[in-house]
């Protein structure tokens, strides 16, 4: 009985790996095509029209992909998926209570939104950890930026660089200036409350940082 069960174990565990490393070389290639947070809003919010359209990464402006950067993982063409000084800095500013701090990168952040559920949970980021690590063995750091901007929540019912350009300034991705960039990444903290057009002063001032560390990393350099 017991070896019955160990074997039913086993071939969970091995058809858990083989699905989910056969549906993370799917995305290597095919476009995302929804989200499991698009989902969730959409039954949560059904008087929401949902806008995502998907576009590849040379027609997404480059300031767009250095401000997400500048704003969310300056350190991403660096770090294998984890920036662990990153971690330990919000682990040390956590216990002080200064002020409650996240240290994910671009590479999580893409894991989560394009596999995983939205809510935060022990079980859930264990499975970002072995998602983040699974994109960042078969997928290029391109790869990983391009699905991000493509699948990244920028407004009620607006996913991606695309639909949010078009939302937020009438535009395509591929034109925005700087400043529209960083507008479009200030927002990303709480797309749903946060406007990256007509903003606040909060959004202005943090474009505004956004637009200076734009300035200091220069251009991305795959």
């Amino acid at each position: 009985m017991l070896k019955r069960f160990f074997r039913f174990i086993l071939k969970l565990i091995g058809w858990f790996l083989l699905i989910t490393v056969l549906w993370v070389l799917l995305y290597k290639w095919v476009p995302v095509p929804a989200t499991p947070l698009m989902v969730i809003r959409y039954f949560e919010h059904p008087e929401e029209a949902l806008k995502h359209d998907w576009v590849p990464l040379e027609e997404i402006s480059p300031n767009l992909q250095l401000a997400v950067v500048a704003s969310e993982d300056q350190n991403f063409l660096n770090h294998n998926g984890f920036d662990y000084a990153a971690i330990q800095k919000a682990i040390k500013e956590n216990k002080s209570g200064k002020r409650t701090r996240g240290a994910s990168t671009i590479s999580q952040q893409t894991a989560k939104n394009a596999f995983l559920w939205p809510h935060r949970s022990w079980v859930r980021k264990g499975f970002e950890v072995y998602f983040t690590f699974l994109i960042e063995l078969f997928w290029s750091k391109e790869r990983i930026l391009e699905v991000y901007l493509n699948s990244i929540e920028m407004g009620r019912g607006v996913y991606g660089a695309e639909a949010a350009s078009k939302h937020w300034f009438g535009k395509n991705a591929a034109q925005l200036s700087a400043y529209e960039a960083a507008a479009l990444a200030a927002v990303l903290p709480n797309p749903r409350e946060y406007r990256a057009s007509s903003a606040s002063s909060y959004i202005q001032q943090r474009k505004n940082w956004i637009v200076r560390q734009m300035q200091n990393l220069g251009r991305l350099k795959f």
